[in-house]
């Protein structure tokens, strides 16, 4: 799969699913404003700019998730946002 692949097939989603997981966990998981955050800029980047460079993002987001570890409580939209973050970052940096 390519990037713009998964751009076009998942990042509605994961638009989604970081606002939900932002409404549901975000009391006891203040990281995910700054996951939330870092998303819609990158969807932003996208949207304006052919082969934008999204590294640091995701980068960031590396960080601020400990590499995308799900804690003990999260849900399976929370599981499934950071499998699909997890499997962005790994294809943009990979092409």
């Amino acid at each position: 799969m390519t990037t713009q692949t998964f751009i076009d097939a998942e990042f509605a989603k994961l638009n989604f699913y970081t606002s939900q997981i932002l409404k549901v966990h975000g009391a006891h998981h203040p990281e995910l404003a700054v996951v939330r955050d870092l998303f819609v800029t990158m969807q932003e980047k996208v949207a304006t700019t052919a082969n934008a460079d999204l590294t640091p993002e995701l980068t960031q987001l590396a960080a601020v998730t400990n590499n995308y570890e799900v804690p003990a409580d999260g849900c399976e939209a929370y599981q499934a946002t950071y499998q699909l973050l997890h499997q962005f970052h790994s294809l943009a940096l990979a092409g």
